[in-house]
């Protein structure tokens, strides 16, 4: 699935089947439903996870809680906009 085609199911009610938790998440993001979208993903522990978890404390605004997720990931804290972590997330999930 592309990015313009996973774009294409947000006019849906529900995020496209046989994707993971993580895509899920995003998708529930990019709708609007950041409380789904975390609870989603906030018992999971693994990487990936923490990561998609860094990013939605970000675009909580919780930038402490963020960090502490972006370690979790091993992964440096995003510095462009949430707009483009959000798709470098999509591409990382999406592999």
């Amino acid at each position: 699935m592309t990015l313009e085609e996973f774009k294409e199911t947000l006019i849906r009610s529900l995020p496209p089947e046989n994707t993971s938790v993580h895509i899920k998440a995003l998708w529930y993001d990019a709708k609007g439903d950041w409380r789904l979208a975390h609870d989603l993903i906030d018992h999971l522990k693994d990487p990936t996870s923490a990561h998609v978890h860094a990013y939605l404390h970000r675009v909580e605004g919780d930038l402490w809680n963020a960090s502490y997720w972006y370690k979790r990931a091993s992964q440096s804290e995003f510095k462009g906009t949430l707009v483009e972590e959000w798709e470098h997330l999509f591409y990382l999930l999406i592999k």
